[in-house]
């Protein structure tokens, strides 16, 4: 995995964000999701090296990125904190302006991101996610039962972090391989790093604290951003899968219209996890939307 690509880690702060360089031209960032790592992008690192810049990093509180306790109102790992720890890794690389890609929860990282800082991107696209505050307020029993960990997760410590702590190969396996593509879509070698990483020390701590942040301080932020009329203003490009959730619980184009100047997207037929059950497919639409001149 990653052959040719350098590993990093820069400080931001307090923490330190694990990550991998490689490949030449303009600047690419990728953004992992929940409970994974940078090794999302395995199938098409290689790939998009021969065309961009690719960096691929670890989110504040995932992988080998730093774990610290959260806050008491989890601002810390609110997605503003967890952008700008992916703007300072971008900056110390020398890159002020650059591409962006999220998946799942790094796509709520990448919308706050162009937020906050509409200077730093190019163009961004998000995979299989709707805007945070637009799925909280639009729960529906069907999204619940299907992301019960959004409910799960965000449950006062330690309650979620002792029943993921007895068993972290077991809650990789059983949220990943419970959705659309069964555990068959994935490289056994990333479920294994997968796996590791989530059996680290505070990481359990780490993942609650994510979505503690976004059913708290990180619904403040979008609607703060509501209320002012701030939209997103780069191009954006939309892709979920035909298999899930987004699908079949949301409208997610007119949704990511409702805060977004230009948006582009379709279904991929796949489910949830993108990168990994889709990655031509994927590779395709990325190359053709991201291009220079696209």
């Amino acid at each position: 995995m990653f052959e040719g690509f350098r590993s990093f880690d820069i400080a931001h702060g307090d923490v330190d964000i694990h990550g991998r360089i490689g490949g030449s031209g303009p600047p690419l960032l990728l953004l992992h999701g929940h409970p994974q790592t940078h090794v999302i992008w395995h199938r098409l690192a290689a790939t998009l090296a021969n065309h961009f810049t690719v960096v691929v990093t670890d989110l504040r509180g995932y992988g080998d990125s730093s774990k610290p306790p959260g806050e008491p109102d989890h601002a810390n790992y609110s997605k503003r904190a967890m952008a700008d720890d992916q703007l300072a890794v971008m900056r110390e690389l020398g890159f002020e302006r650059f591409f962006l890609c999220g998946h799942d929860r790094g796509g709520r990282v990448a919308h706050r991101l162009v937020m906050d800082h509409p200077e730093a991107v190019e163009k961004l696209m998000l995979l299989d996610i709707a805007p945070t505050l637009a799925m909280y307020e639009q729960t529906d029993r069907t999204f619940a039962t299907a992301y019960f960990h959004w409910f799960f997760l965000i449950q006062p410590a330690p309650l979620p972090e002792t029943l993921i702590e007895a068993s972290p190969a077991d809650y990789i396996t059983r949220t990943m391989g419970g959705r659309h593509a069964s555990l068959e879509a994935f490289d056994p070698a990333a479920i294994a790093e997968y796996q590791r990483c989530l059996a680290q020390p505070g990481a359990a701590h780490a993942l609650c604290e994510d979505y503690r942040a976004s059913n708290g301080i990180d619904l403040e932020h979008d609607r703060a951003d509501r209320e002012a009329g701030r939209r997103i203003t780069c191009p954006v490009s939309v892709l979920w899968g035909k298999h899930g959730i987004i699908e079949r619980c949301f409208e997610p184009l007119a949704e990511w219209r409702a805060v977004a100047e230009r948006v582009e997207g379709e279904a991929l037929p796949c489910g949830h996890y993108i990168p990994e059950e889709a990655p031509q497919a994927l590779l395709e639409r990325l190359l053709r939307f991201m291009t220079p001149n696209h």
